[in-house]
């Protein structure tokens, strides 16, 4: 969450651009974003020479020998005219001159499959004056520090007026922690999300690998007294990693750009993201292999709501629901991108869970009787505050096999207020948010030990269901409808004595009043 200092840094920076001509908002947000990659790639760079001079291994340079001048640490020490001309600078091999900045970025682009979005990149910033205003701004934002990156990324979409049209908004890092310890992912398995926005859960993924796949030798002392994971035990899995495990979709082309550069900055040299509308024909037309039993996890938070049109939605999905609310026709495409026993965990509005019409009915039946429904996790409505108010809940589910029975927990708490200023409950973080007022921490350790726990009381804040149960009950799946409430027995005063107390109150006004006559 983005409050005080930093939230006023942004606001002006956001400004200069207006003040500068540059008025398009998603036009803004592509040109912090650029800086931003800048300045993240010379911070990545030299992270990685202190580790080589730690280690003694060698590692892929983004900067050669002869283009240590692009890098931010030397950019942001020149004026307008020699900064902008460097930007802008196209080089020639054959005469010697070397690349400018952004033929340079174009350049990393062409060598991933992000490169569709990464060729065409172009500084728009055509004024000296604004491009020192926006370097020197964007050099004083904390970068490095927890999840500022995603925490910037939030707070400069908020400030789309277009936003939300399409039902998106951010997910926040502790909740897509939380289904990744659900999930659990391997590093030899395949990821996706087909509504990636800025590649929040693929991230998320690799540094969950890089932590549990650290031996104690790896584990580095940053500067700042933090960890640092190497993933020294994901060596046998760095190819797959960097070019073939993780998978985005997107069809907005500026997130995509975004999405691109947050995973090369997390290690993933070549993140395969497209720009593609799973819903619609043409994505079993373009990637036929991705669409149909292909993934072994996919973490989602789809967009609920949107313009849709139901003419161009794969017929495989419309046979499966036949609706127009894409929060059903994502799950049924989830469905069919799991390869048989992958597994999902997916951000759906509470309405999924017990919707009274056919499409939302059949959904929920093949979700049970044809798959393998795991957990249901009811969230609290303040957890996508202040972008949205919507109550909704994490659904678990793989593939194929057979429901026996379905983990239920009742997050009351996430460790921030519900309410839009979304205050920490406690000073000390853990990756599953503050570790005080959190019941996110005890989802993680009940879901883990749930085949040795006792989980039949239904007043608790975990338990299971039968399938049988939820049969009988119509397929619904909303937590109201299976967990026993306890209501506390309130012991009021008898009525006299409140009349009684009331008069004396009375009096007291009274008395008060005449007073206060006699004052005047």
């Amino acid at each position: 969450m983005i409050t005080g200092t930093l939230k006023s840094e942004i606001d002006k920076l956001w400004e200069t651009f207006w003040t500068g001509g540059i008025t398009n908002p998603l036009t803004v947000i592509e040109q912090i974003s650029y800086l931003m990659f800048l300045r993240l790639l010379d911070i990545a760079e030299t992270r990685n020479e202190k580790r080589a001079g730690r280690t003694g291994k060698s590692f892929k340079r983004v900067y050669a020998e002869e283009e240590q001048a692009l890098r931010w640490s030397s950019l942001k020490h020149l004026g307008g005219e020699e900064m902008l001309s460097l930007m802008v600078q196209v080089g020639d091999a054959k005469k010697g001159t070397p690349p400018g900045i952004f033929q340079h970025l174009r350049g990393l682009g062409s060598r991933s499959s992000s490169g569709e979005f990464m060729v065409d990149a172009q500084l728009m910033i055509q004024k000296p004056s604004l491009l020192v205003s926006a370097v020197s701004m964007v050099d004083k934002l904390p970068l490095t520090s927890g999840d500022a990156k995603g925490d910037l990324y939030e707070y400069l979409l908020s400030k789309l007026t277009t936003a939300g049209i399409n039902g998106q908004f951010r997910t926040p890092r502790h909740i897509i922690r939380l289904m990744v310890e659900l999930l659990d992912p391997r590093p030899d398995e395949t990821v996706a999300d087909p509504a990636c926005g800025t590649a929040g859960f693929l991230v998320s993924v690799m540094l969950y690998l890089l932590e549990k796949y650290t031996s104690e030798k790896g584990q580095i002392e940053a500067e700042d007294g933090s960890t640092l994971y190497t993933g020294d035990l994901l060596e046998p899995y760095r190819q797959h990693i960097q070019s073939g495990m993780f998978h985005g979709f997107d069809f907005d082309a500026t997130m995509l750009r975004i999405a691109a550069m947050n995973l090369m900055l997390h290690g993933v040299e070549n993140p395969d993201i497209h720009y593609r509308d799973t819903l619609s024909n043409s994505f079993p037309e373009k990637f036929p292999s991705f669409a149909e039993d292909f993934f072994d996890v996919i973490l989602a938070n789809p967009p609920f709501k949107g313009s849709l049109d139901y003419k161009d939605v794969h017929p495989s999905l419309t046979r499966k629901v036949k609706t127009k609310k894409t929060e059903l026709l994502f799950v049924a495409l989830i469905l069919r991108m799991l390869k048989e026993g992958g597994r999902s965990a997916t951000i759906v509005p509470d309405g999924v869970l017990f919707g009274s019409s056919k499409a939302h009915k059949s959904l929920r039946e093949m979700l049970v009787e044809e798959n393998q429904l795991e957990a249901v996790i009811s969230l609290p409505s303040g957890v996508f505050k202040p972008y949205a108010g919507v109550s909704t809940a994490i659904l678990v589910f793989a593939k194929g096999g057979k429901t026996e029975k379905v983990f239920f927990y009742d997050v009351q708490r996430d460790g921030y207020s519900l309410d839009d200023k979304r205050t920490p409950a406690g000073k000390e973080a853990t990756p599953l948010g503050p570790a005080e007022g959190n019941d996110l921490p005890g989802v993680v350790a009940k879901w883990r030990a749930r085949g040795k726990l006792d989980l039949s009381d239904r007043k608790a804040q975990a338990f299971f269901v039968s399938a049988d149960e939820i049969r009988e009950e119509k397929y619904d799946l909303s937590i109201n409808r299976h967990k026993e409430i306890v209501y506390e027995e309130v012991e009021y005063e008898a009525p006299k004595v409140i009349l009684a107390k009331l008069r004396a109150l009375e009096g007291e006004i009274r008395e008060g009043l005449d007073e206060l006559e006699g004052m005047l």
